[in-house]
């Protein structure tokens, strides 16, 4: 009986292992042939599960017809359209703008799916074949539909490996990553063979996600399946994103290891149904330290991505500027609309992390709300002073919350120091959500050293707010005005932070880590620092969110929600304290006031409730895909708008007039004639069309280009080289002189 047991459990990780190699493969063949890593890979397998569910079983066709849609013709159109509508324009972008179209891919289908099939209607897919076809080999009971897995596995690693070393399609789709130009002088179009490899690893996501749930069992949940694709990513990293057999072979030892998890764990671990969610995260965080670093590499290309510093003065001016706005807009808002706006400041305060670590240090952190929750998990079970209502956050648990937080981001960076680029990026996804599947979720009592204690108990945090003395921020309008005023203080700091030689240190190593490391600075040292700071930053917003909430959940703190934060910081502009500020109040206040809005429009008057429904769906979707325009504009959208708001510098008068426009707004708005929604829509029109009005009413005075001249290194980059460059240049390198004294001396002779 052993025996059997041993060989059925094995059975099952040789079949999960095997949908786990074709949904890898998929990644490593479209990173093979376009250096870019698919983050949305799950999501398109999660789209072709429902699509599959739709056809065979909601509509009734038959099962070979639904895999012939599916497979021939959604797998194959869904990566033909990422590959010409995104990912051919996103070259000489840096690695974190790769990263944000494919996840916005990512968060936009999985919202497209929520729309598509409600997820409060469960929806169970059937094994190809059925259940009752079966095989027996050596005492154990296989599928048809299990067998199939093994088969196409095995075919596709034998497939996979001729074409990447025996075909002339193999060899030029390595070609489109390793010189795509030189490969043009050869006569070959790199974005055909590109695309073609698009369409291949879409289809094998697709062919993943209709094999595996039914291996799996339970319904499909777009999140769930999402995530459940995301594990094949251990597995591709086993391969180095290179090698075929290696990415099959990690693909069946973590199936394996998950299989016998479930058949051997001691009855006793109430906590192995988390880790067996986290499992390919652990895995996939130990391949990376266990990988052999690259080597430190200087910059071979001017990536198209442009940030400029703000003086700490400037800075400081709108640290001010901030503040009273937040407390003129607090008094035209309802009360009760409070709670969003401190929720989005809590957001801007995180988003402010990765201004420091990924705007600033050019490192990547992909779950800020990871460390975020741990700082809230430290200072809930640190700093609560006294019970019910009357129960208080202490500064001594803000500060180990924080600490905590510091700690945390320097022990995950310690191992991670020599990761770079995307390699560090996704040990830091796998950390959240080792957070989010393991930690928030254990809310069994443990006990140690004679204390019993539960991680996450009940499930839900009731999170006091913080008094210091006489200032108790139980009160909504001071939370919200000290919250503001954090944001404001350490918005100055990281601009006085990047003015100083610390600063300029970090800018170095995001330029070059090479030429940084070849000028004597201690690079491990520079990353381990900014680390412990950014993380610190992400603990401090989230004890803000938390406070704000009042109640807390896990999932409140999931690494979806990371990966929108990120998201949005870098369509504002990562580089800037404005980008964070923009993608924390998107994240934590727009889209919740949105939503909530069309929904109680929608209870007033239920006629439009379909109409309107309608609408917070695509906003949602339109949310997610947001993320797919940096593509195009790889700086954010708020550099566009200070550039276009210095042309107005000759003409203060069009600012003056605005001024008193958005005066007489306040004041129409204050006295209830237009609501908050109108106000800040007409201030927001006001504001961004400025440029262009000051361009009618003054042209003489208002150019068509940014006022502000362009640095000396980007002189032929960012701009043309200007007429007499050459003779300027002479002049202040003492070439003409050298000249003179060496025209006087022939003359002499």
């Amino acid at each position: 009986m052993p025996v059997t047991t041993f060989l059925t459990y094995t059975a099952l990780g040789l079949v999960l292992g095997a949908v786990y190699a074709i949904a890898a493969s998929g990644l490593v063949l479209t990173y093979n042939t376009s250096g870019i890593f698919n983050f949305a890979h799950g999501a398109q397998a999660m789209i072709g599960a429902f699509t599959y569910y739709q056809l065979d079983v909601a509509w009734d066709l038959p099962a070979g017809v639904a895999l012939v849609v599916v497979l021939g013709v959604l797998g194959p159109a869904m990566g033909w359209i990422q590959h010409a509508l995104i990912m051919r324009g996103l070259r000489d972008t840096e690695q974190i703008t790769r990263i944000v179209v494919t996840v916005a891919i990512m968060l936009g289908l999985v919202a497209l799916a929520q729309w598509l099939w409600d997820p409060q209607e469960a929806r169970i897919p059937g094994m190809l074949f059925g259940v009752d076809r079966t095989v027996t080999v050596l005492g154990v009971v296989l599928r048809y539909h299990e067998v199939l897995c093994l088969v196409i596995a095995v075919a596709l690693a034998v497939g996979l490996r001729v074409l990447f070393n025996r075909s002339r399609l193999g060899v030029l789709m390595r070609a489109t990553v390793d010189d795509p130009d030189l490969l043009s002088l050869a006569g070959h179009d790199p974005d055909r063979v590109s695309a073609r490899a698009w369409m291949l690893g879409s289809t094998l996501a697709v062919l993943a996600g209709v094999l595996i749930t039914p291996v799996i069992g339970g319904p499909l949940e777009a999140n769930a399946l999402t995530l459940l694709v995301v594990d094949a990513f251990a597995a591709a990293l086993f391969g180095r994103l290179k090698s075929i057999p290696l990415t099959f072979l990690g693909a069946i030892v973590l199936g394996l290891m998950n299989s016998y998890l479930v058949a051997y764990a001691p009855s006793e671990w109430t906590w192995v149904g988390n880790l067996r969610q986290s499992l390919a995260m652990i895995v996939l965080f130990a391949i990376l330290i266990l990988l052999r670093h690259e080597r430190l590499r200087g910059t071979a290309t001017r990536s198209r991505e442009r940030y400029e510093v703000p003086t700490v003065r400037r800075a400081v001016v709108w640290g001010g500027v901030f503040v009273l706005a937040v407390l003129a807009f607090r008094q035209i808002i309802d009360p009760s609309s409070v709670g969003v706006l401190q929720l989005g400041i809590a957001f801007a305060v995180i988003a402010l992390s990765q201004t420091l670590l990924t705007g600033y240090a050019g490192e990547l952190n992909l779950a800020p709300l990871a460390f975020s929750a741990i700082a809230t998990l430290v200072a809930f079970h640190a700093g609560i002073q006294g019970e019910g209502l009357d129960a208080r956050m202490s500064v001594g648990g803000l500060v180990a919350g924080v600490v905590a937080a510091a700690v945390t981001g320097a022990i995950v960076a310690v191992p991670a120091l020599r990761l770079r680029g995307l390699y560090l990026a996704l040990a830091t996804l796998a950390f959240g959500v080792f957070v989010s599947s393991m930690i928030l979720r254990d809310i069994q009592e443990h006990t140690l050293f004679g204390k019993t204690f539960a991680i996450f108990p009940n499930g839900n945090l009731l999170f006091p707010r913080l008094a210091i003395g006489p200032v108790d921020l139980a009160d909504d309008d001071v939370f919200l005005m000290v919250t503001a005023v954090l944001f404001a203080v350490l918005g100055v700091g990281l601009v006085a932070l990047r003015n100083s030689g610390y600063g300029r240190r970090l800018a170095a190593m995001k330029d070059s880590p090479a030429a940084s490391a070849m000028l004597g600075q201690r690079l491990l040292r520079l990353k381990l620092t900014v680390f412990a700071l950014s993380t610190a930053i992400a603990g401090l917003g989230g004890i803000l969110m938390s406070m704000g909430l009042r109640s807390v959940t896990k999932e409140h703190f999931v690494f979806t929600m990371s990966l929108s934060l990120v998201m949005l910081a870098v369509i504002g502009g990562i580089g800037y304290v404005s980008g964070a500020l923009f993608g924390g109040l998107i994240a934590g206040a727009g889209l919740t006031a949105i939503v909530t809005l069309l929904s109680d429009t929608a209870t007033e008057h239920p006629q439009f409730e379909e109409s309107l429904g309608l609408v917070s769906h695509i906003i949602l979707v339109g949310a997610g895909l947001a993320g797919i325009g940096i593509a195009q504009n790889p700086s954010g959208i708020l550099h566009d708008v200070f550039a276009a708001q210095r042309r107005l510098a000759k003409a203060p008068e069009i600012r003056y007039g605005a001024l008193a426009v958005q005066c007489v707004l306040y004041a129409l708005a204050w006295f209830d004639v237009l609501g908050t929604g109108t106000f800040v829509l007409l201030s927001l029109v006001l504001w961004l069309s400025l440029p262009s009005i000051g361009a009618a009413l003054r042209p003489e005075k208002v150019s068509g280009g940014s006022a502000r001249p362009v640095p000396p290194e980007l002189i032929g980059i960012d701009s043309d080289y200007p007429p007499g460059l050459a003779d300027r240049l002479d002049e202040q390198l003492g070439v003409n002189a050298l000249r003179d004294r060496r025209g006087v001396s022939h003359a002499g002779a």
